[in-house]
Formats: C-alpha cells, structure tokens, sequence
C-alpha cells in the first residue's frame, strides 16, 4: 500500500535526540526549546516563538489571549480542520462561518465580507494544503473594521505571499509539527507574534499560569494550560529545520507531477500550481472530484489498487457538535460543502519516486474510468 504520508527522518535527526538525552534535556524548559524557538521564528519574520504541545494547543492560547468575551464573534473558514472550531467554542465568543473560493479552497475577501457584523472581534485565517490566502484584501479590510488576525499556518510551513512567510501576518500565527506536516516533532506546534505582551501571555498560558518572576511559585491568578514542548521534541525540530527549504521543493515537485499526470481528466480539478501571489507547497495534493464520483466509492477502488487516500475536511458549519451549543441551524456554504462531499487527497509523501506517483494517478484515473 502506497501511504498518504511518510515521516521523514534522518540519522542527523536521530543524533539531535540522542544528543539532548545525553546532555539530561528532557524537559520544556531545557535550552533546546528555545533554541527551536528562536530559529523558528526567525524563519517567519516573528520576534517571538513560544513552543507548545500541538498545533491545536497553539491556536486554543492564541484565542484565549485575545480575552474574548460573551457576544463576539470569530469568523473561520468551513473548509479546516475541526481543531480551529474547537479553539472557538472554547471561548466565550461564537464561531461565525465563512464559504471559501472554488478555485484555491481558501477563505477570501469575498467569502469574508458577507459574514463580519458589528460582533466581529476576530479572523483565524487558515491557509490550506500549502496554497495561502491572497492576504492582501483581507488585511485590509481587517484593518479598516478592527478585527484581529489569527493566522493559522499549521498546512503552510515554508511558503510566501508575495516573498512574504506564511506566519507573518496578524497579530499571531500559529503552527503544528504533526508527524504529517512539512516539519515534524512527532506532536508539537508554536505560537509566533512580534507583540512582546501577546508573547508572554502565550508563554504564561502554556505554563499552568504560573506568576511570572519574582512571584511566588505555585500561586495562579487565572487557568492555564500544560502545553509544553519538550526539549526531545525540540531538538528533532532543529534538526528539521535545517532541511525546510529540501522539503518545500520535493512537495512542490511531486504536487506539479500529479498535475501534469491527471490534468486532462475531465472528472477531476485540483488546487492551482502557482497564483499571481504564490506558490503552492502542496502539503497534501487534493482532488476535487466533480458530482458524478462518489468519493468514498472512489477511496475503497483506491485502495484495491494498492493506493491510500483521505477524505477533505468535513465543513465546520455541518459538525455534530454545534447543536450542544445552539448552532445547530447554519446557512448553506456551496463551495465548502462540495469539497466535503468530492474531495480526496493522494500519497505525496517526501521520497515519493516518479513511478509511484504515476502509479497514484493511473490508479485514480482508472477507478474514475470504471465508475
């Protein structure tokens, strides 16, 4: 079976993590961390980096620090991960849920600005599968409405607007280092901001709200979180780091070969190669398969070829879990919903070989050809 994805990791990653074992950093607050930390954020073009446990950890401290309050609203993109509408229903504030473009799957200033109300406090702008929001537009109208921008750039590690990092916009950014993504820790995720005061609220949360020095120890003011990072998983971060650049061009690479293997099939649309803003990484390749395919149908004929595959993202709006709270009853979002419904994404994992790739999509063009 041809896997969606494969860790990568190499001997240099190993002996990082033998080489903090050995030097007794173990814990969150070893040198290790925030060593990860600096280099990671000035990847991004931040002043500040605060390592947590996950990228689902890193947007639940993003939000919380903004001190939400019962009333407001947070908008969120349909077409994500459930992590940025659990970040949300954690907080005193509603979700508010925007459709994204056909053409890139992202949130726009179109999708956008028929959703923001006078209760819009904040934007988790998400970039998906490697292709950024044309942020632009968006910041702008943020800017001119006062709302704040989370930016969650968990699918994005690597990749520019307009020769600007994903992880740079809004008043902070977050990441994961989930085993799939571009840069792995195993788990972990990082929290970047250039506002030194958001930074150390981060730093504070994500230490059981521990006072800062001189305070006394174990006395807390407020909840906080256990989100740390710790120093093993730092140091395999490190030595990640080191090969960003290796990564993002072998993704890119096997996302412009599946491109140029199923671009003429009739069934199927994929995210663009290039926008006039950007380059697509491609953290994972999709395909949009039109109405007449059953996705599911099309994953089991997959796997009888050998080949895996997941399905996209569920829509937010269309979660179970929104009629605990009230929200059970959401407008339709078209284009969010189609995804859904049609979409799968295809093994493009680092070392992926020419033929395997051909493999991938012969097998895909031949369980659309017999459906």
């Amino acid at each position: 079976m041809i896997p969606v994805s494969r860790p990568t990791i190499t001997e240099d990653d190993i002996q990082h993590v033998v080489n903090a074992l050995r030097q007794g950093y173990v814990s969150g607050d070893a040198p290790p961390v925030a060593e990860f930390e600096r280099q990671f954020a000035g990847a991004v073009d931040r002043r500040h980096g605060v390592a947590v446990s996950n990228g689902s950890i890193a947007l639940d401290l993003a939000l919380h620090a903004l001190d939400l309050q019962e009333g407001d609203e947070v908008v969120i993109p349909s077409f994500a991960i459930a992590s940025c509408l659990f970040a949300v229903l954690r907080t005193p504030a509603k979700p508010v849920f925007a459709d994204v473009d056909s053409v890139t799957w992202n949130l726009s200033i179109d999708t956008l600005r028929p959703v923001v109300t006078k209760n819009t406090r904040a934007l988790l702008a998400v970039h998906i599968y490697g292709l950024p929001i044309d942020m632009a537009p968006v910041e702008g109208f943020c800017e001119d409405h006062g709302i704040t921008i989370i930016e969650d750039a968990a699918e994005s590690h690597t990749v520019t607007y307009n020769k600007r990092p994903c992880g740079s916009f809004g008043l902070a950014s977050t990441f994961s280092f989930y085993a799939n993504k571009a840069i792995t820790c195993g788990e972990g995720g990082m929290v970047v901001t250039d506002d030194d005061e958001f930074a150390g609220r981060i730093r504070r949360l994500r230490n059981l709200s521990f006072l800062p020095p001189p305070g006394p120890r174990f006395i807390h003011d407020e909840v906080g979180w256990n989100g740390r990072l710790s120093a093993l998983q730092a140091a395999l971060g490190i030595s990640q780091l080191k090969r960003m650049n290796t990564v993002t061009a072998e993704k890119r690479r096997i996302g412009t070969a599946y491109h140029e293997l199923l671009k003429s099939h009739p069934g199927l649309r994929m995210q663009p190669i290039d926008t006039s803003y950007s380059q697509n990484m491609f953290w994972v390749v999709g395909v949009l398969l039109s109405e007449r395919f059953d996705a599911r149908k099309t994953a089991a004929a997959l796997r009888e070829f050998g080949v895996d595959s997941r399905p996209f993202f569920y829509p937010l709006h269309r979660q179970p879990v929104l009629a605990k709270y009230g929200l059970a009853a959401q407008p339709s979002l078209p284009v969010s919903e189609m995804l859904g419904n049609q979409g799968l994404y295809l093994p493009s994992y680092v070392g992926m070989s020419d033929a395997e790739i051909a493999s991938c999509a012969e097998a895909l063009s031949a369980s659309l050809n017999a459906a």
